[in-house]
């Protein structure tokens, strides 16, 4: 039988900051808020179990969303549910109130947390493109002090980040001036409870010094398809500065197709993978414009 590592918990930040002050890469505090995918591990079927953990679930400076200027700034200990019935999340990020609502059934959605998602790191993480897309930051901290990671430099390989091992996500900012527009598409086995086999988010601005419509600063990001979330910085140059219409759907459909290089593995092949991305794009392009 697995034996239950021991679990310190703090009573503040504070606490939790000299609690990791001694985790190293060779023997690492590993940081559990929901335990959705931590308690898992203590079995040992997917890699090592972890030695040590540290319980930041009681920490409510972890916890919330607020608006704080052109950003929604969401605590890492905030639920997939908290998410979903929060005010600025729906006004704000609908594609990222789409994701949470994919996760799992309502259990994990409860217990869950974005921090978790993030900190993962899994290649299929429903949250994580929506983030890429959306331009987020993720706020981290540790006995050293506190630091800013683009999401973009986030996740360095597969389910490796840039966190150290004394550092924990506080805080996620996503930036939502603008005029920014976003969606989420997530193909998997079932419509409800099922890992991602292709997960999809694109944003876009319209262009303020083109023809109306036209899209700018397109972001197009991608879970289930390599070794970590991915940006298709190729489809997204297809896209920069066209209207949704039916030839550019054609068109980025095609240039994602080549993009990405998927792997084969139990949950789907490579090769349906590419297929089913590129219509997934095709379809949320056409839905944008409304033909």
């Amino acid at each position: 039988m697995p034996v239950e590592p021991p679990i310190e918990t703090p009573g503040s930040l504070a606490d939790a900051y000299g609690l990791l002050a001694g985790s190293t890469a060779e023997a690492p505090l590993t940081p559990i808020a929901g335990g959705t995918d931590v308690m898992v591990r203590i079995t040992g079927e997917i890699g090592a179990p972890p030695g040590r953990m540290v319980d930041l679930s009681r920490l409510v400076e972890l916890r919330g969303v607020t608006v704080d200027g052109g950003a929604v700034v969401i605590g890492a200990a905030t639920t997939y549910t908290q998410i979903r019935r929060s005010d600025a999340c729906r006004e704000h990020l609908p594609a990222l109130v789409e994701a949470a609502a994919t996760i799992g059934a309502a259990q994990i959605q409860n217990r869950g947390t974005l921090g978790g998602n993030i900190a993962n790191a899994s290649p299929a993480g429903d949250t994580l493109p929506v983030l890429l897309a959306l331009d987020a930051s993720f706020d981290v901290g540790g006995p050293r002090g506190e630091r800013t990671i683009a999401a973009a430099d986030f996740w360095v390989a597969y389910r490796r980040t840039a966190l150290a091992p004394d550092e924990l996500i506080l805080r996620i900012r996503i930036p939502v001036a603008g005029g920014r527009e976003a969606r989420f598409r997530k193909i998997g086995t079932r419509r409800a409870q099922a890992i991602s086999k292709v997960v999809l988010a694109i944003a876009w601005r319209e262009s303020q010094h083109a023809p109306a419509g036209r899209w700018s600063e397109v972001r197009v990001a991608l879970g289930s398809v390599a070794d970590r979330p991915i940006r298709a910085s190729a489809t997204e140059a297809v896209l920069d500065g066209t209207t949704p219409n039916p030839e550019t759907a054609d068109a980025a459909a095609e240039a994602l197709a080549a993009e990405i290089h998927p792997i084969d593995d139990v949950r789907s092949t490579a090769d349906y993978r590419r297929v089913v991305a590129a219509r997934a794009l095709h379809r949320i392009i056409r839905d944008a414009g409304g033909w």
